[in-house]
């Protein structure tokens, strides 16, 4: 992996696609029915917040600092973090919200596609 995929800017550019994925997302399910798109817009930011806290808490902990077995730990720690978040938003979603199940997994899906393959695009475009 190139040194860019670890960059601030780079982070905040694959933040940013995914957050224009689910938006994007949401508003063409909330054409079909209003339910739908706060569903898509639930599932996006189930995939989407978790990146985000998991972004801010990589920045925190790495700051100059070198790969050490205690910023590997940070690391698992974040990781672990962001799947919780994510189950439990998805369960609130689900289970509080009573949000649809395929334009929450659809959008869901979209933001963690675009989180495998903006790196890809991002690295070859020049």
């Amino acid at each position: 992996m190139s040194v860019s995929l670890y960059r601030v800017k780079f982070a905040r550019t694959v933040l940013m696609l995914q957050l224009v994925t689910f938006v994007l997302i949401g508003a063409l399910f909330a054409l079909k029915d209003l339910t739908w798109g706060v569903s898509a817009l639930l599932g996006g930011l189930a995939a989407w917040l978790p990146n985000m806290l998991f972004m801010i808490f990589a920045w925190r902990h790495q700051a100059g600092h070198e790969v050490t077995g205690r910023l590997a730990w940070t690391f698992v720690f974040g990781e672990a973090l962001k799947v919780v978040v994510t189950i439990l938003m998805l369960i609130v979603a689900l289970g509080v919200f009573k949000a649809a199940f395929t334009p929450l997994g659809l959008a869901w899906l979209s933001v963690l596609i675009v989180q495998i393959v903006a790196p890809a695009v991002i690295n070859n475009k020049g």
